[in-house]
Order: C-alpha cells, then structure tokens, then sequence
C-alpha cells in the first residue's frame, strides 16, 4: 500500500487473480483483502486508487487493465496468484 505525505492510505496494489477457463483475468484481490470485478478494478485504476496498473484502450474500442512496465515479469497481472 502506498501512503501519502499526510501519512493516509492512497493506492492499493492488486496481490492475487482470478482466471476464467480460458486464462483471460476475471477478478483481483487487493493488498487489503478486497476483491474487485475485472470493470470495478478498470473503474478504479481509471481513478489512480490502484497502483502498479493501468489502463488501455485496445483496437476492438474496449478498456483493459495491464501491469505498469518496470521489467520484472514476476509482478505482471497474469504471474500473480490465483485467488
């Protein structure tokens, strides 16, 4: 979790993932426990509440959730946990 300069929480970090029976990212588990749909998780990294991910907009015209790059494979979205 990434505190502010006033010492109160401002961005969690997604830890863990679901997968639908394709491999394609369903839902995401916060630092704090709490478990965001794949549009709730778009909806609040779109707002800066979710750290080391961001959102692009692909060719087919649709918003996707994607890991900051900083070149350390072990932290993007589909190598983290299931959940």
């Amino acid at each position: 979790m990434e505190i502010n300069s006033s010492g109160q929480q401002e961005r969690e970090r997604i830890v863990a993932v679901q997968k639908n029976g394709d491999g394609d990212l369903t839902s995401f588990k916060t630092e704090n426990g709490r478990i965001l749909a794949y549009d709730e998780a778009i909806a609040e990294a779109g707002q800066g509440r979710l750290a080391g991910v961001n959102v692009f907009k692909g060719r087919d015209g649709g918003h996707y959730l994607r890991g900051d790059a900083d070149g350390d494979p072990t932290n993007n979205l589909d190598n983290l946990p299931l959940f």
